[in-house]
């Protein structure tokens, strides 16, 4: 299997795309900050699918790798959301307006938003405000229903002479799926197995953490699906936030022992009066703690700098999830 015959892997731009092995690229669609958010390209014997795209002002960026690796636009047959947070999948409607083949691969949940993505739109909106969402997010564009598929859990999915697995995986959001390369022994996570970033990683070795954003974090549906991604016994997670990871399963010890923690902290504050600064302070105690556990030595006002929107959401994702408990 090859990634594209015409193009030495060398002489591509890393800025523009990396490759990854195995016929797997990596680009980075700039969504916050360099090495945030990233979009992967898979190319098998002149097929190819992209999973996850960004917002909509990545979609240059994603067009941009096509180009770089002598793909034509009609040789893409997939465009494979993990979820429908914007971060994910806002950039899925105008990618395909410029892929005349694809077709969209979502999760049964998120298919009606990919259609009409109006409530998505306003969901964000009620997080993020208006500002953030001119300057981040732009202009979401619905996807024609015949271009949508909805998947299965446990489908699989023909590229080129590989064939990607399908599973159901809630746990951040229910309408998430995890796409599995047996290629490169290697899951797309999406959200659902964590954020790591590069710049907390110590001797090669990522560090990761639990992501509980808004609106469907589900603790216990997170540990079955880390348990059924680790069953396959990958050798690498590819995470949207951020890059190919590995090795796995230090990876996976340290992600449960965090949702451990972050659990019992919703948990013992779920009544405290200021609940909402008091998760903020929590977390960053906890992410603190476990980067120096470690061996990271940047300050921990650095950790809070390049952790602050994501202690933000997740704070409110765990209010939301502790409002359900009291319900």
């Amino acid at each position: 299997m090859t990634s594209s015959p015409m193009v030495d892997d060398r002489l591509l731009d890393p800025a523009v795309v990396r490759p990854l092995g195995h016929g797997v690229y990596q680009i980075d669609t700039l969504f916050q900050r360099a090495h945030f958010d990233a979009a992967y390209l898979i190319v098998d014997e002149g097929h190819a699918a992209f999973i996850d795209t960004g917002t909509g002002l990545a979609v240059p960026r994603l067009l941009a790798a096509l180009d770089a690796l002598g793909l034509r636009r009609e040789q893409v047959d997939w465009v494979i959301p993990t979820h429908v947070h914007l971060d994910h999948a806002g950039g899925v409607g105008p990618l395909v307006q410029h892929l005349p083949r694809a077709r969209v691969l979502v999760h049964p949940r998120g298919a009606p938003h990919m259609i009409d993505p109006s409530a998505l739109y306003e969901g964000a909106l009620e997080v993020y405000g208006q500002a953030e969402m001119d300057r981040s997010y732009g202009t979401l564009i619905p996807v024609p229903a015949e271009r949508v598929v909805e998947s299965e859990d446990g489908q699989q999915v023909p590229l080129g002479q590989r064939v990607l697995t399908l599973i159901d995986s809630p746990g951040h959001a229910r309408h998430h799926h995890c796409i599995w390369d047996p290629v490169s022994r290697g899951w797309f996570t999406g959200d659902t197995f964590g954020l790591s970033y590069r710049e907390f990683d110590i001797d090669g070795q990522p560090w990761v953490m639990p992501t509980t954003t808004p609106v469907q974090f589900d603790p216990a549906a997170m540990r079955q699906t880390i348990a059924r991604l680790m069953a396959s016994q990958p050798e690498c997670m590819y995470l949207t936030h951020y890059g190919r990871c590995a090795p796995v399963p230090p990876m996976a010890t340290q992600l449960l022992a965090l949702l451990d923690k972050v659990e019992a902290l919703g948990l013992r504050l779920k009544d405290a009066p200021d609940r909402h600064q008091a998760l903020r302070q929590g977390l960053s105690q906890i992410y603190r703690a476990s980067l120096l556990a470690t061996g990271s030595t940047l300050p921990g006002e650095e950790i809070d700098r390049l952790l602050a929107m994501d202690i933000e959401l997740n704070a409110q994702g765990m209010g939301v999830w502790l409002g359900r408990l009291g319900a």
